[in-house]
């Protein structure tokens, strides 16, 4: 699947976000290795703390559906710049998905595409975690 497709993917899922209190919609989409393509969106609740960005939920409906590797990751909001990961869905995309790629998009079909290692250069990973015995 070409990136300006998956894009496509992150702009429909973005429709069904829910976001009464940001009013800041998001969509994305997820492409496995195997060409399957998971899609999220945001979902806010009014803790704010307890909301659920587009990328988590793309990747946590991709996890308990069985994928464990993958390609891409397409953003898309109605911004008019490119929308980029929040850190903690930077720091989860690398830590579960590896270093993909992340598609951002803007309004026109705009396309940037960055590695997840370039949005999160020094992440906490499992090589941090020491188990002493």
């Amino acid at each position: 699947m070409d990136y300006s497709s998956l894009a496509k993917r992150a702009r429909a899922a973005k429709k069904h976000a829910y976001a009464p209190y940001s009013r800041f919609s998001v969509g994305a989409a997820l492409l496995s290795r195997d060409g399957r393509v998971f899609t999220g969106c945001n979902v806010e609740d009014s803790s704010l703390g307890l909301t659920v960005c587009a990328e988590r939920t793309a990747l946590l409906k991709a996890v308990s559906e069985g994928a464990r590797k993958f390609v891409a990751i397409a953003v898309a909001s109605d911004e008019n710049g490119f929308t980029f990961p929040c850190g903690a869905c930077r720091q989860v995309l690398l830590d579960i998905a590896g270093d993909i790629d992340v598609v951002l998009t803007a309004p026109r079909s705009k396309v940037k595409v960055l590695k997840a290692s370039e949005l999160l250069p020094f992440p906490f990973g499992a090589e941090n975690l020491t188990r002493k015995k």
